[in-house]
């Protein structure tokens, strides 16, 4: 039954259906990357895009990525404070915040995604490759696309709710 899931979970955790089927993309193509190429391996798809292995000890862009080791559980640390944060605010939200709870339930599959290879590898697998001419974006995978998306959707709503807030006082 669809709305089943209302009935016994509170706010919006009715989207975790959606964090788990990130995750479970997300560390399936990392797998499937680490098991075809070896690193720093390029393989053209497009124009402009490559799959490539790339191992990513820092934060986002390598951030901190040669600062000795510390960073691999200062990250973990975060993404689990940032993990229960965000499941609380998902059983928070009335079920009107529907575009709120779809945010969270990507950022959160991101964040936990990230954290998986951190806790386990050391490192996050990183394999999309963008680029224009010489220069590369930073390489980056399904994690970090759902945590952008998820971003996105949250500022996306904030316009939204300070749109009708307007229209409201009119």
């Amino acid at each position: 039954m669809p709305g089943s899931a209302k009935k016994w979970l509170p706010g919006q955790l009715s989207w975790l259906w959606l964090t788990t089927l990130i995750i479970v993309l997300d560390q399936w193509t990392k797998h499937e990357v680490v098991a075809v190429f070896t690193l720093y391996e390029r393989l053209e798809v497009f124009p402009h895009f490559n799959l490539t292995l790339a191992y990513n000890s820092g934060a986002a862009f390598s951030f901190l990525a040669d600062a000795g080791g510390w960073q691999r559980w200062f990250f973990t640390a975060i993404a689990v404070g940032a993990s229960v944060m965000i499941l609380i605010w998902l059983a928070r939200l009335t079920a009107a915040e529907k575009l709120q709870g779809v945010a969270l339930s990507l950022i959160l599959a991101g964040a936990l995604g990230n954290f998986y290879d951190r806790l386990v590898l050391g490192h996050v697998v990183d394999f999309l490759d963008f680029y224009w001419g010489d220069y590369h974006f930073p390489a980056f995978n399904i994690a970090d696309t759902a945590i952008t998306l998820g971003a996105a959707l949250i500022l996306l709503e904030m316009l939204l709710s300070a749109k009708r807030e307007r229209k409201n006082n009119e």
